[in-house]
C-alpha cells in the first residue's frame, strides 16, 4: 500500500473509532446521569460525568488527527504529525479536571451525605455500561494498536478503566441495597483519584514522546533488514531516527562498504537504499554515511578481527563498527558504541586505545565514541 494511502485509511480508522467512542459514551452517559440524579447516587452521576470527559476525549482525538494528517507546508516542512502529541496533552487536561471536580463534590457528599435510592433499573442500567464499556474498550484499544495510535491505545486503556469504577458503583450500590451501609461518597473518592491519576499518566506519556525516547527496535531492525539486503553492504550502523509525529520518522545511518568501491558506485547504492527504506518501511533516510572497509590485505582483515575482540571485551561497550586502517599513515580509526551504564567513557576510551596501542604499538588510533540510542 503507498505511503499516501496507509495514511488515509489511518486517519479514517481514527476518525471512525473516535465517532463511534463519541455515540457510545453520549448515550451510556445520558443514562447514568439521569438515573444518578434519580437516586441521588453522586457516584454514578461522576461516573456520568467521567463517560462525558471521554465524549470531549474523542473530540480532540478527531480534530488533533485531522491536524496531525495535514500536508506539510513551508512553516510546517516536516508535516503536522506531533500535533498528536498536543491533543493527548488536552485530553488529559480534561480528565485532570473531571477528576479534581469529581473529588470536590465527593468530599461534599461525605461532608452533607445524602442517601441514594437504588432500584433494579439503576442497578440495569450501570451493568449494561459495565459490559458497554469492556467491549468499547477492546475494540478501540485494538484500533489504536493496528494504526499505531498512542490517542486511541489510552481511550481504550480508559474505557477499560471505566469499566472497572462502574463496578465500583454497582458493588456499593448492591452493598447499599443489602445492608443499608452508605458507601457511595467514599467509592466516589477512589473513582476522582483514578481518574486524576490516568490525565497524569496520559500527560507523562505525552511529554515523552515530545522530548524524544528510544526508538522501538522494530523501526531499526527493519532499516537494517532492508539495507542488509544490498550485497555491497558490510554493514548498517549509527541508525538514528527522529520522530514526527506517530509512525513518521526522518533518519540517517553508516553503511560499511569496501573500500574499492567508487564515488559513481556508492552515489547508486545510497539512493537505492533510500527508495528501499522508504517503500518497505516509510521512514525517510536523510543522509546515508559511509565506513570504508579493508577489503584486498587479509593483514588488515585479521588485523580488524584481533582489535574487535580485543575491544568488545571491555564491560560496557556494545559494539565495534566503521573500522580502517590506513597503512600508508600507519592509522587505525573505528567507532565503538557504549551503553549508559558508564560513567567515565573518556577513561573507558583512554583505556582502549592504550590496549590497542600495546597490541600495535606502530599505529597511531583513533577513536569517535557513539551512544546506545537504538538498536544496532
Amino acid at each position: 500500500m503507498a505511503e499516501k494511502e496507509k495514511t488515509v485509511s489511518r486517519e479514517n480508522t481514527i476518525v471512525k473509532t473516535g465517532i463511534i467512542g463519541i455515540v457510545a459514551n453520549v448515550l451510556l452517559a445520558s443514562f447514568k446521569a439521569l438515573v444518578g440524579v434519580a437516586v441521588h447516587s453522586t457516584a454514578m452521576v461522576l461516573d456520568a460525568v467521567n463517560n462525558f470527559s471521554d465524549v470531549l476525549s474523542s473530540v480532540v482525538t478527531i480534530i488533533g488527527t485531522k491536524i496531525a494528517s495535514k500536508k506539510p507546508d513551508k512553516k510546517h516542512p516536516l508535516g503536522h504529525g506531533r500535533v498528536e502529541y498536543l491533543s493527548q496533552m488536552i485530553i488529559a487536561a480534561l480528565i485532570i479536571y473531571a477528576g479534581i471536580t469529581a473529588l470536590w463534590e465527593s468530599i461534599k457528599k461525605i461532608i452533607e451525605p445524602v442517601a441514594a435510592e437504588h432500584s433494579a433499573v439503576s442497578l440495569a442500567v450501570i451493568s449494561v455500561a459495565v459490559v458497554v464499556k469492556i467491549f468499547l474498550g477492546l475494540y478501540v484499544r485494538k484500533k489504536g494498536k493496528s494504526v499505531r495510535s498512542d490517542l486511541l491505545i489510552s481511550s481504550g486503556t480508559d474505557a477499560l478503566f471505566d469499566a472497572i469504577l462502574s463496578t465500583a458503583v454497582l458493588i456499593s450500590a448492591i452493598i447499599l441495597m443489602l445492608t443499608g451501609i452508605n458507601i457511595e461518597a467514599f467509592v466516589s473518592v477512589v473513582i476522582s483519584f483514578f481518574i486524576f491519576k490516568a490525565g497524569v499518566e496520559i500527560i507523562v506519556e505525552a511529554i515523552d514522546d515530545m522530548l524524544g525516547h528510544r526508538v522501538e527496535g522494530e523501526y531499526t531492525r527493519k532499516v537494517k533488514e532492508c539495507v542488509l539486503t544490498f550485497p555491497e553492504v558490510h554493514g548498517a550502523y549509527d541508525i538514528v531516527l527522529h520522530n514526527y509525529g506517530p509512525d513518521k520518522y526522518l533518519g540517517s545511518l553508516h553503511i560499511e562498504v569496501d573500500d574499492t568501491m567508487t564515488a559513481d558506485r556508492i552515489d547508486t547504492l545510497t539512493r537505492n537504499i533510500s527508495a528501499k527504506v522508504y517503500e518497505n518501511t516509510g521512514i525517510i533516510l536523510t543522509a546515508v554515511g559511509i565506513y570504508s572497509r579493508n577489503s584486498s590485505d587479509e593483514k588488515l582483515m585479521k588485523m580488524r578481527e584481533q582489535i574487535t575482540e580485543l575491544v568488545v571485551d571491555h564491560r560496557h561497550i556494545l559494539q565495534l563498527h566503521g573500522f580502517y586502517v590506513d597503512e600508508e599513515k600507519k592509522r587505525i580509526t573505528f567507532d565503538v558504541v557504549v551503553d549508559f551504564d558508564e560513567e567515565d567513557r573518556e577513561g573507558l576510551i583512554a583505556h582502549i586505545i592504550g590496549d590497542v596501542k600495546e597490541a600495535l604499538p606502530e599505529y597511531d588510533v583513533v577513536v569517535a565514541i557513539d551512544s546506545d540510542i537504538s538498536d544496532q
